[in-house]
Formats: C-alpha cells, sequence, structure tokens
C-alpha cells in the first residue's frame, strides 16, 4: 500500500519506538514525523495534507489524554493512541473523545495499519468537508445583503408571496431574489439550497402557513 499524499505523526518518549514505527511505516510507502514529547509536536509546523497522530499516553511534559482534551478544537488529525499501560478507564476516554483506536503495545502491525488506514480516511474525509463548506461560505458572502435575507425565508418552505410580504416586496422581486441566490449558491434544486443552508448553520423562518401549493 501506498499513500504518497499522507504522512502520520509518532509522538512517543521512546527513540527505539519512534524508529520502529519510522520503518514499518517506510515499508508502507508512508511518510513519517517523529517528536519526543507533546509539546514538539504542538509547536511544530505541519504539512497540510492528509494525516494521523501516532500518540503515546506516557509522556515527559503531558499526558497525552491530555494532550487530546486541548487540541480537540484545533485542526489535528484522528488519533491512534499506543501505550505500554492500557486500562478500560483511559481506553474508554479517548474513545469518548473520539480517538480511532487505543492500542496497547506490544501491538501488532496488522492492527496498527488497520487504525491508520482508518484514521488516513478519515481525515480525507474531514479534510473534503472543510474544503466543501469553506467555498459554501465564500459563495454565501458572494450575495447581496438582500438575497441573504432571501434565503433563510426560502428554505423555510415559505410560499414566495409570503416571503415577498415578510421582506416587504413584490413576488416578482422575490423571485428574481431566488433565482439569484440559486445560482450563486450552485443549488440545483429547493432540496439543495436546503441542504447548503443546513450546512452553513443558516437560521431559518418557520412558515406561518402549510399545505398550499407554491405559486
Amino acid at each position: 500500500m501506498t499513500n504518497d499524499d499522507s504522512i502520520v505523526f509518532i509522538v512517543d518518549d521512546d527513540i527505539r519506538i519512534r524508529e520502529a514505527l519510522g520503518e514499518l511505516l517506510a515499508s508502507y510507502g508512508i511518510a513519517t514525523h517523529a517528536f519526543a514529547s507533546a509539546g514538539e509536536y504542538v509547536e511544530a509546523d505541519k504539512p497540510k495534507r492528509p494525516a494521523c497522530l501516532l500518540l503515546d499516553v506516557e509522556l515527559p511534559d503531558i499526558n497525552g489524554l491530555d494532550l487530546q482534551n486541548q487540541i480537540a478544537d484545533g485542526d489535528h488529525p484522528p488519533i491512534v493512541f499506543i501505550t505500554g499501560h492500557g486500562d478500560i478507564p483511559s481506553t474508554v476516554r479517548a474513545i469518548k473523545h473520539g480517538a480511532v483506536d487505543f492500542l496497547t503495545k506490544p501491538f501488532s502491525d496488522a492492527a496498527l495499519m488497520q487504525a491508520i488506514r482508518t484514521a488516513l480516511a478519515q481525515d480525507r474525509k474531514a479534510r473534503a468537508e472543510r474544503a466543501d463548506l469553506g467555498v459554501l461560505r465564500q459563495r454565501y458572502l458572494d450575495l447581496t445583503p438582500r438575497e441573504r435575507e432571501v434565503l433563510p425565508l426560502v428554505t423555510s418552505g415559505l410560499l414566495n408571496k409570503q416571503a415577498a410580504a415578510e421582506l416587504g416586496i413584490s413576488e416578482v422581486t422575490l423571485q428574481i431574489h431566488r433565482r439569484n441566490v440559486m445560482q450563486k449558491m450552485a443549488a440545483v434544486s429547493l432540496a439543495d439550497l436546503v441542504r447548503i443552508a443546513e450546512k452553513l448553520e443558516i437560521p431559518v423562518t418557520h412558515s406561518r402557513r402549510t399545505g398550499e401549493d407554491e405559486k
């Protein structure tokens, strides 16, 4: 297996473990960057590519589980814990906070590689979703102020005439704004526009009337 676009960050204070993991992953064509402490990892500049973090629990400067909590809100890759002193509470804590796996040394190459594959796949998906969201946000910023008012009214299920009344404009003008919103947001249907609004977390105005067909 070769993953030329991916990288695995290794954080372990045992140089023998770092070297052994580096050699193993190199045999699979996976690049690595090793660190002896959590501090070194946090401070390092990291390449913008699909990644996985192999994180030891017992580190010289901070517990790996505590590091997991500290970086939870940042742009960090999925974590696979490796430890020589695994226990059920630590495992449960790590998994509940999003870790891909919790491996106790000595672990098999197969178990490690499966966990890494899963983590890299998760990171690729997350990066793709963030990129898509960035495109949607830019499209939203390109809307005029009036079009930003129209979008939540349309996605809430209001009829054109109801949305127009909310804004104090004619139904024809509302339809023009709605068409522009659809085009600028690259929405192929109303359902697609609703999904886009949900991704952007745009609050909607609930319809005051239901059961009517839009005219």
